[in-house]
């Protein structure tokens, strides 16, 4: 069963960092205290609806763009489907050679 709390949180957590807000500068711009957001964006608790509107208007999204999960793994959700696609091309050289490239620049 999904947990609704926690996606949505880690969905407005992704995406105040993405704009360049702190924790505490967004708490403020909310009317909310840093605990109270934190709260929120670890999905131990849930926001009011006056609360969503805010969200909704400071990080000026929609709300089918706050709602949609599809974006939202875990790390070991990550790494899971990184091996997954690596054993899926280990007889390519083309593909891995521009895999490790990648990984090179990312490291």
């Amino acid at each position: 069963m999904t947990n609704i709390k926690k996606l949505l949180g880690a969905k407005i957590s992704q995406i105040r960092k993405e704009r360049g807000f702190s924790q505490i500068k967004f708490a403020e711009m909310l009317g909310l205290s840093t605990n109270a957001l934190s709260i929120i964006e670890t999905g131990n608790g849930f926001l009011t609806a006056e609360t969503l509107e805010k969200i909704l208007e400071k990080l000026n999204l929609e709300p089918d763009e706050l709602f949609s999960f599809g974006g939202i793994k875990t790390n070991d959700e990550l790494h899971k489907n990184i091996l997954k696609n690596l054993e899926t091309i280990k007889s390519d050289r083309a593909k891995l050679v521009v895999v490790d490239t990648l990984l090179k620049s990312l490291l």
